[in-house]
C-alpha cells in the first residue's frame, strides 16, 4: 500500500497545476462558475490518465484493495483540501461551497472519481 500512498502525491501536483491553469488562464474569460466546472472536468480527465497508468503499472492484488486505495486517496485529498483551506483562513461555508451541486458546483465529482477510479481501472485492465 505504500506505493499507492506515494502515488497520491503526483495527483496533488496535477490538481494544483489544473487550478493554476484555471485561475491564471481561462477563468477571466468565462467567470468563476463555468471555470470551476471546466476545471472539474479537466481534472477528472487528468486523473483518469494518471490513475489508469498507476493501476496498470502497479496492479492491485484484488478489487478489495482497489477500494482501499480509493478510500485512502479520498481521505488524503479531502484532508489536504480542507486542511489547506482552513490554513489559508477560509471558513467552512467557503470550503463546502464548491460541493453544492444545486448551485452548479460539481466539485463533488472529484472525490467520487478518486474513490471509484482505481476499481474501474482494475476491472478494465484485468
Amino acid at each position: 500500500m505504500l506505493k499507492y500512498f506515494l502515488a497520491w502525491f503526483p495527483m496533488l501536483l496535477l490538481a494544483i497545476l489544473n487550478g493554476a491553469m484555471r485561475d491564471l488562464g481561462y477563468k477571466k474569460y468565462m467567470g468563476d462558475l463555468t471555470a470551476h466546472q471546466i476545471s472539474t472536468i479537466t481534472l477528472i480527465i487528468l486523473f483518469a490518465f494518471y490513475i489508469g497508468y498507476i493501476i496498470n503499472r502497479f496492479p492491485p492484488i484484488s478489487s478489495t484493495q482497489t477500494i482501499l486505495i480509493g478510500t485512502v486517496w479520498v481521505i488524503l485529498t479531502l484532508s489536504f483540501e480542507f486542511g489547506f483551506g482552513r490554513y489559508r483562513g477560509n471558513v467552512w461555508s467557503v470550503l463546502f461551497a464548491d460541493y453544492n451541486i444545486l448551485k452548479g458546483r460539481i466539485w463533488i465529482l472529484i472525490p467520487v472519481w478518486v474513490l471509484i477510479a482505481p476499481y474501474l481501472f482494475y476491472k478494465y485492465f484485468r
